[in-house]
């Protein structure tokens, strides 16, 4: 049953697909509605702090979920599955936690909009490079078709071209673009919730199945991705409320993209599939958690 896991197929049609496909540019147009081109320039203008957000998204969160399937030796596709976790770019909920949280609410924004764009280009790289770098995911990548240009132009047509869009709206037309994020921002979440509950319902016997597997890996993933964003920003000297910024930047990941892209390119790979669609849940949960142990938290002015 446990061999089977790495070639086992998600049940998902191409309707479904279509619906994720437009949910991700929906709700990356959601968020896009409330950056200005003044957010770019807060990071340039402190690139300690630019430079610690991507770090720890795109270099240790890679680097460290590599380190950590060597140790556990994980079956081939959960490997790749947690590889295209720490390859996506933060989730856009981030925002919103970081705002619970009394985090740096500007940094948040601002470190979604640059890391959707550092995405286009790292997302497959790391995908690509730490696969191929282990062997047993490296046979998995053999006998995909996985083209890191095809990758680039479903990531841009995702989330690249609805990030262009929403900040167009927002300059041209600020009052618009308020009213359509109070609207689209909690719809289009919803809509992403109800997708994952229904592919969860129409593949109910394989996560019974099979959910064990990736339960305990899911948790401690996130936890250790968790800690990497809040250690580095904390190593880096940055601020409390940017230490807990960039954590929760670096641990709630764009699951969604994820499944978008193991369905586009996976065929629906069962391992890959499974862990991605858990993580989705679980980072909401553990990422609403932690906002809110920390919204009650005392005002902390230390480094």
């Amino acid at each position: 049953m446990v061999e089977n896991l790495d070639s086992l197929k998600i049940n998902f049609d191409t309707e479904g697909l279509w619906v994720l496909n437009i949910t991700l540019a929906i709700i990356m147009f959601g968020v896009a509605l409330g950056i200005t081109s003044d957010d770019f320039k807060r990071l340039f203008q402190n690139p300690k702090i630019l430079f610690t957000g991507i770090v720890s998204q795109f270099i240790l969160l890679p680097l460290v979920t590599f380190i950590f399937i060597k140790l556990v030796n994980p079956m081939p596709s959960i490997a790749l599955g947690m590889m295209m976790v720490a390859a996506c770019p933060g989730g856009n909920i981030s925002n919103f936690m970081t705002q619970m949280a009394k985090g740096n609410s500007a940094l948040s924004i601002s470190l979604t909009a640059f890391s959707t764009l550092v995405c286009l280009v790292m997302t497959p790289f790391n995908l690509y490079f730490y696969g191929n770098l282990y062997a047993p995911t490296a046979k998995i990548l053999q006998t995909i078709t996985l083209s890191p240009w095809e990758l680039v132009k479903l990531v841009t047509l995702i989330l690249g071209i609805p990030l262009i869009l929403g900040m167009w709206v927002k300059k041209s037309k600020p009052e618009l673009a308020a009213k359509m994020a109070k609207i689209l921002k909690p719809v289009s979440l919803l809509i992403f919730m109800l997708f994952i509950i229904i592919a969860f319902y129409d593949n109910f016997d394989i996560f019974i199945n099979y959910i064990d597997y990736v339960l305990i890996l899911v948790i401690a993933h996130n936890l250790l991705a968790l800690l990497t964003g809040f250690y580095f920003a904390k190593s880096m000297k940055l601020s409390y409320n940017d230490q807990k910024t960039i954590a929760i930047e670096t641990g709630i990941q764009n699951s969604g993209l994820g499944l978008l892209l193991i369905f586009s390119f996976f065929n629906g790979l069962g391992g890959m599939a499974l862990l991605v669609a858990f993580w989705a849940i679980w980072d909401i949960f553990s990422g609403l958690t932690l906002a809110s142990y920390w919204s009650k938290q005392k005002i902390k002015e230390q480094f």
